[in-house]
């Protein structure tokens, strides 16, 4: 996830201050993100040392302001124009720990399997609980539609995942099954 880039796009709409720029980034994902504040001011100011975003004075209540430069509005402008490259894949948990529960002795693969199904399907009946609502607000603000694709991707997601676990499992079954049709090993006969 780029909060470099979200933050730019924040400040494309006017000078901000950190929390502010936390707050509204939380809003624009429905807080599927979370942000600690510390992370928004340490990312300002990288920033700020790229020449990215400058410091513009201070709004009534003391808080710094940042607003974009001409070089922070050109990275903007850039990075949405570029596709987000999927090759540099991050480790994702599930597949490492079905990868090793395979053939692992005493561990039920289909029961790891099954459980991150029902974990899956309560997510997936939470997101779309939380996309139907949404929805019945009729989003018109772009914050509420951005909010609204930010949960379509959680769902669409989920869907994703369940279908390859039911994939894992159809491949688990005929491992199983071929396993059970091959004829016991006898040893080797001792040398005489």
């Amino acid at each position: 996830m780029s909060i470099r880039h979200g933050l730019l796009a924040l400040l494309e709409r006017g000078p901000r201050y950190g929390s502010r720029l936390r707050t509204e980034f939380e809003a624009r994902t429905g807080s599927t993100w979370p942000l600690n504040v510390g992370q928004v001011y340490t990312t300002l100011g990288r920033l700020e040392r790229d020449g990215l975003v400058v410091r513009e004075g201070v709004d009534e209540a003391g808080h710094v302001l940042y607003a974009l430069t001409d070089d922070g509005r050109a990275e903007l402008r850039a990075w949405f124009a570029r596709p987000v490259e999927r090759t540099d894949l991050p480790r994702d948990e599930l597949v490492i720990k079905l990868a090793m529960a395979v053939g692992a002795p005493g561990v039920d693969v289909r029961a790891v399997v099954g459980a991150q199904r029902r974990h899956l399907s309560e997510a997936m009946h939470t997101y779309t609980r939380l996309r139907a609502r949404a929805l019945s607000e009729a989003p018109a603000h772009p914050d509420e539609v951005a909010r609204l694709l930010v949960l379509e991707h959680l769902v669409f997601r989920a869907e994703a995942e369940i279908r390859w676990l039911d994939h894992c499992e159809a491949r688990l079954l005929r491992l199983a099954e071929a396993t059970a049709a091959e004829p016991p090993q006898t040893p080797p006969a001792p040398p005489v």
